[in-house]
Order: C-alpha cells, then sequence, then structure tokens
C-alpha cells in the first residue's frame, strides 16, 4: 500500500465526480444514482456537509460524508456513504475513514455522531462497534420525496 491520504474535497473536478460515482455504485446497488457536479458544488459550498476522498498516492480509493446541525439538545453529525473501493478492501482502509471522521467531530467540542448501517452489512457493523458506537435502540423512519 503507498502512501495514503483523507482529504476535504475542496474543488470540483471531472476525476473527483467520476470517483464519487464509481463508490457510490459499489455503496448503492439496488439503484442507480448518478451525483453530479452540481450537487458536488452545493455539498462544497455547504456550512452543514462535507466529502472527504481517500487517496493511495493520486487514486481515490474511498470516501465519506459529514453531515452536521444543531438542535436544542446539541450538535449532531451523521456519518454517511462510508465506502472503499472492491480493489481496495480488507486493508483496514474503511476503519481509516471512520477513525478519521471520529477524529475530526471530536476536535469540535461536545457533540453527537451518529450513523445507520444495514445489518446485512456485517464487516461494515463489526468496524462500527470496534470503533466505540454503541447501537442505539430506535426505529428509523423514512419518506422519499421525488
Amino acid at each position: 500500500m503507498n502512501e495514503l491520504s483523507i482529504t476535504k474535497v475542496e474543488k470540483s473536478s471531472f476525476e473527483v465526480i467520476e470517483a464519487i460515482n464509481s463508490l457510490l455504485s459499489q455503496l448503492v446497488t439496488s439503484r442507480h444514482i448518478y451525483f453530479s457536479e452540481y450537487e458536488l458544488n452545493k455539498i462544497i459550498s455547504s456550512e452543514s456537509s462535507d466529502i472527504f476522498l481517500l487517496y493511495n498516492e493520486k487514486n481515490i480509493v474511498g470516501m465519506f460524508t459529514l453531515g452536521n446541525y444543531i438542535t436544542p439538545t446539541g450538535r449532531k453529525y451523521w456519518l454517511e456513504d462510508v465506502v472503499v473501493d472492491k480493489e481496495f478492501r480488507g486493508k483496514s482502509l474503511g476503519r481509516k475513514l471512520v477513525h478519521e471522521a471520529i477524529k475530526l467531530v471530536s476536535s469540535n467540542g461536545k457533540s453527537t455522531l451518529m450513523l445507520t448501517s444495514k445489518p446485512s452489512r456485517v464487516a461494515a457493523n463489526r468496524l462500527y462497534i470496534s470503533s466505540g458506537f454503541q447501537l442505539k435502540e430506535t426505529n428509523v423512519y423514512k419518506m422519499d420525496f421525488e
């Protein structure tokens, strides 16, 4: 494994958009997602979300999204879209991504970091538990708007 680095996306490029779309296609297999330059620029300019990319030398091999908002009960962060390219799995790179997110959130003071993961994603769930996350007994509801 060559030199690894994790960097917040601050500028849109064809290479970044292409890599994000490739990673998203590996993460979400139930439907096709196309992530556009417009959507990336919205995230880059947002104060409530950031995308971080894992580089192996100059190649993008993983990513995560970190969203945040403030409520009367405190600042909340959501860890989303954690994915490592299939060619680089099994090398603890998912752990590196999760620990970077934990480090970023913990450096911002009192807050809560949350995530969701399907029970069928056994390795991911093991990673989250071994990284210090606790299973929260709750029901998650969603409503999709097209």
